[in-house]
């Protein structure tokens, strides 16, 4: 003898096929909800307000300026100018849109620009520096990355503003854009100026 199933475990039935999907919908919209939400370059850093972490990196091999090599990055050179301190690398995509700002950050004589290259080659970093400009005071090359770990970097590219003190001002986690430079780094820069020395 057959039993014709209830409207009610039908029901039931249709709602256990339905669930995995509806739940994997909600899921798929709070993911791109929380994506959407916020500015992904405000991540928090314990550094802000804290004094630099000690770094002394040798320069890139064979990187040169006017004949003479391009010094790497010595804690002493972290002190005495608002300094912008770069993370960036050859390989990284969204350093080659931010350089073209870097080169025009760098044309403000009242701070200085000091590079990380972070986990490159150095005639690869070289490269890069003839082919889109050379913004950088100084720039250390941190092949194994360990720098990048004691400054918290989260990836590539990443910009700090130092005071003249040498203190953490702010980070910036992503790349320079023609928006943020405007709204965020400039002011971030002007404010660290204005206190004095």
């Amino acid at each position: 003898m057959t039993t014709v199933p209830s409207e009610a475990g039908s029901a039931r039935r249709r709602w256990v096929l339905l669930l995995p999907l509806v739940i994997f919908i909600a899921l798929a919209g709070l993911f791109l909800y929380r994506l959407g939400a916020g500015d992904p370059s405000a991540l928090p850093s314990a550094l802000i307000g804290q004094p630099a972490p000690a770094t002394t990196l040798p320069g890139i091999a064979g990187l040169e300026r006017d004949g003479k090599p391009v010094p790497g990055i010595d804690s002493a050179d972290l002190k005495g100018a608002v300094t912008v301190f770069n993370v960036w690398a050859s390989w990284c995509v969204p350093c080659r849109d931010e350089a073209p700002l870097l080169m025009r950050l760098a044309e403000d004589k009242r701070i200085r620009i000091v590079g990380l290259n972070y986990k490159d080659e150095p005639a690869n970093a070289i490269k890069f520096l003839e082919r889109y400009g050379n913004p950088y005071h100084a720039t250390g090359a941190d092949i194994r990355g360990r720098a990048g770990i004691e400054w918290g970097v989260y990836g590539v590219p990443e910009t700090f503003v130092l005071a003249r003190d040498g203190t953490i001002a702010y980070k910036l986690v992503g790349p320079i854009t023609a928006k943020n430079l405007d709204t965020v780094l400039k002011p971030e820069i002007e404010k660290v100026l204005a206190k004095g020395s």
